[in-house]
């Protein structure tokens, strides 16, 4: 199922309808230029390159940004690497290129955007009076707050150079054509990569909120910019994103739909629960794990065997100095809220492989999970004190190693259910 997900997911499947669209209405004469950055951008890039005519070839250039490892040979479009979860000057440098590659376009110039989940910390332009430093600060802090994404990425956009729809703007009068792979519940478009090329229609006082709201120290360059108004963003209706428009070619709700498919083959039934769970990791696992234990002991709301799947983005609050991820956060809840209840199975991951900051992508908890840990000398509530899920599954041989998966739609949960 989980294989299924990140299939669904490829830009292969889902890339090549669009490029037809676009090859048909391009301006003659015109440039092509092709932009993007997350995760899953430089794969995108090269199903453009796949897809593109090799009599046209000549009118396709561009430069895309991914993680460091997610990188793939392309001809035409550079590809280049960076951090993430917390931006280098990398990032840095190929953001300030992108705007470089934009200026001075004129209406018969097209850019295409590639964007996905990742985006954020590969684009780190800060405004003038922030250093990236100051940057980084803040994405450390957000990352280890609780906030949500779209409360981390309301912060960003009004920091940025590059995000909040100044990409877009930075292209005008070119026409802009952005295609989104979601990581993020809800779909919406500001929110992908922090939005480069949409208009945004919140403020620096909503992002003064998050600060608040969640207590997050960050330095005076960021509070000046913020108190100021000098980092407001694009807004939506300004005349300089006239001639955008965005297209979601890959989203969590598929992913989950063809993990479903799979369930359904092997004669389970499947649910799926939400493409956009949010909160606490370990809150959510409390409310999932009650709702299987209902499924198995009393066969409500679903008939066992089922399988139970959801979607979207859990927060953690650290507070341990252990090696976690949202994934495996809320997976070893989960465990610890089941209590070794039998014939509950789950898996947690992250579809780009990468849960937290580490090259894991999830892992897989069974029935005995528990009872193992412990004959190990391992207690399972320790080790969700202490954010420390990784070390936990890996200890037991239970993690799941996907290697870069080259997509992104965000955090997948499954919950197998077993006939009583």
């Amino acid at each position: 199922m989980f294989a299924a997900a990140i299939e669904a997911a490829q830009p292969r499947h889902c890339l090549p309808p669009y490029l037809m669209a676009l090859r048909a209405s391009l301006s003659a004469g015109g440039r092509l230029i092709v932009l993007g950055a997350g995760k899953a951008s430089a794969e995108m890039a090269r199903c453009v390159e796949a897809h593109w005519p090799d009599t046209e070839t000549a009118r396709l250039e561009g430069l895309v940004v991914t993680r460091y490892g997610h990188a793939v040979p392309c001809q035409h479009i550079e590809i280049v690497e960076a951090a993430h979860p917390v931006p280098d000057a990398q990032g840095l440098a190929a953001a300030e290129r992108m705007l470089d590659k934009v200026r001075g376009l004129s209406v018969n110039d097209t850019v295409l955007c590639l964007i996905s989940g990742g985006g954020s910390a590969l684009l780190p332009l800060p405004l003038d009076g922030i250093s990236l430093a100051d940057k980084q600060a803040v994405h450390r802090a957000l990352l280890n707050s609780g906030a949500s994404i779209g409360e981390m990425n309301t912060v960003r956009r009004h920091l940025s150079a590059i995000k909040g729809g100044r990409l877009a703007a930075a292209c005008d009068p070119a026409r802009v054509i952005t295609l989104l792979i979601s990581d993020v519940p809800g779909d919406q478009p500001v929110d992908i990569a922090s939005g480069p090329t949409v208009g945004d229609a919140s403020t620096c006082l909503d992002a003064l909120t998050v600060l608040r709201r969640y207590a997050i120290p960050v330095p005076e360059s960021v509070m000046a910019t913020l108190n100021s108004g000098r980092g407001e963003s694009i807004k939506p209706g300004d005349p300089r994103l006239a001639r955008t428009e965005t297209h979601l070619i890959a989203t969590p709700q598929k992913a989950l739909e063809a993990a479903a498919r799979v369930a359904q083959d092997a004669g389970l039934s499947a649910w799926i629960l939400g493409d956009s769970l949010e909160g606490e990791a370990r809150d959510v696992a409390k409310v999932l794990a009650a709702i299987a234990l209902q499924v198995a002991r009393r066969n409500q709301p679903f008939q066992a065997p089922c399988v139970l799947l959801s979607g979207g983005e859990t927060s953690v609050t650290v507070r341990g100095t252990g090696r976690g991820g949202r994934n495996v956060e809320c997976l070893l809840a989960l465990g610890v809220a089941l209590k070794g209840e039998p014939g509950i199975h789950a898996l947690a991951g992250d579809t780009d492989g990468v849960d937290g900051q580490e090259e894991i992508a999830g892992a897989y908890l069974a029935p005995n999970t528990l009872e193992r840990a412990w004959a190990l000398g391992i207690a399972p509530q320790d080790s969700l004190d202490r954010n420390d899920g990784h070390s936990f599954f890996q200890a037991l041989g239970d993690a799941i190693i996907t290697g870069p998966t080259l997509t992104n739609v965000n955090d997948f949960r499954a919950i197998l259910i077993e006939r009583p």
